[in-house]
């Protein structure tokens, strides 16, 4: 298979085991070239691209940019903190503006679930989802895949704990997806009140003990409590949470094998993760970041290859 089986990544649910194999190979490929004294490519010098965050973002943004214009495609960026979407103007107006600049491929964040889906059904432009609200994430989910299976060799077999905010997170969405579809083992580890009421239906396991959940594991993705999405409080204090929920040295040394530790970013140092462990030789931090250009790059041309010329 040389080509994704999908015409947009909305989500993680919609692809096979063959697509991610795909983008992972791709990303290995690109992932060479970004370390070369020349980093660029002329491969999609005739496509324009572009970034629309309907939400903040630091990183993504920086990433999937990084990833355009290693790739040579022109970028438009577009934040709508800063655009007329504050005075009112709809998805639909804004994205039917920019598509009448010709644009070939539209890179979105948006905090309505489904938004992504929603334009794909709308404009003809290839379509990908760079979050929608707390529901998906799926650039997030294969950078983080592709970093474990880049670790270990395989994900086949291997037991994977997402820790925290489960609740509002995107990112432990599509990573259970994309695991359990490379055979992985996957559990969720949080306060009660942030794991939600349908999570067991997907097939994960549960676990309220942190201390269990590290025992039990090969891999721990680290989630930031995501404080700007709770309209009530789930937890009594942030000292509380860090004290049941937050990873220390004097834990991961009481369990008595190593593991890896992984975090999407941003950190709440001190709150879900120290220091003394994000900056450990377990974590893979940094390496997520290294390759989430490398993955982003492959998206980007595996789906470009699709646009009719």
């Amino acid at each position: 298979m040389s080509t994704l089986s999908v015409d947009h990544l909305l989500g993680i649910k919609y692809l096979k085991a063959e697509d991610i194999q795909l983008i992972f190979e791709t990303a290995d490929h690109f992932k060479e070239i970004i370390n070369r004294p020349i980093k660029k490519v002329p491969s999609l010098r005739d496509i324009t691209i572009a970034n629309l965050f309907f939400e903040n973002s630091t990183r993504t943004k920086l990433s999937f940019e990084i990833a355009q214009k290693r790739l040579s495609a022109d970028v438009i960026n577009f934040s709508a903190s800063q655009s007329s979407v504050k005075k009112g103007e709809t998805l639909i107006d804004t994205v039917n503006n920019i598509l009448s600049m010709k644009v070939d491929m539209v890179v979105m964040r948006h905090p309505t679930p489904g938004a992504a889906a929603f334009l794909q059904q709308h404009v003809d432009a290839r379509i990908i989802n760079a979050g929608d609200g707390a529901h998906e994430h799926p650039t997030q989910a294969l950078l983080d895949t592709y970093s474990i299976k880049e670790k270990f060799g395989t994900i086949k077999g291997k037991n994977v704990v997402i820790v925290g905010d489960i609740l509002h997170s995107r990112v432990a969405l599509s990573n259970i997806f994309a695991l359990q579809l490379l055979g992985a083992q996957v559990m969720v580890c949080g306060p009660k009140s942030l794991i939600p009421k349908y999570i067991r239906e997907l097939g994960v396991i549960v676990e309220t003990d942190l201390k269990k959940a590290l025992q039990w594991c090969d891999v721990a993705n680290m989630l930031r409590v995501q404080n700007e999405r709770m309209e009530v409080s789930y937890f009594p204090s942030v000292r509380e949470y860090t004290q049941q929920y937050g990873l220390n040295k004097e834990l991961l040394d009481s369990i008595g094998k190593e593991i890896v530790i992984m975090h999407p970013g941003p950190i709440n140092r001190g709150v879900e993760i120290t220091s003394e462990v994000a900056d450990s030789k377990q974590a893979i931090i940094l390496d997520q970041v290294e390759n989430g250009v490398a993955i982003r790059m492959a998206v980007t041309y595996l789906l470009a290859s699709k646009i009719e010329s």
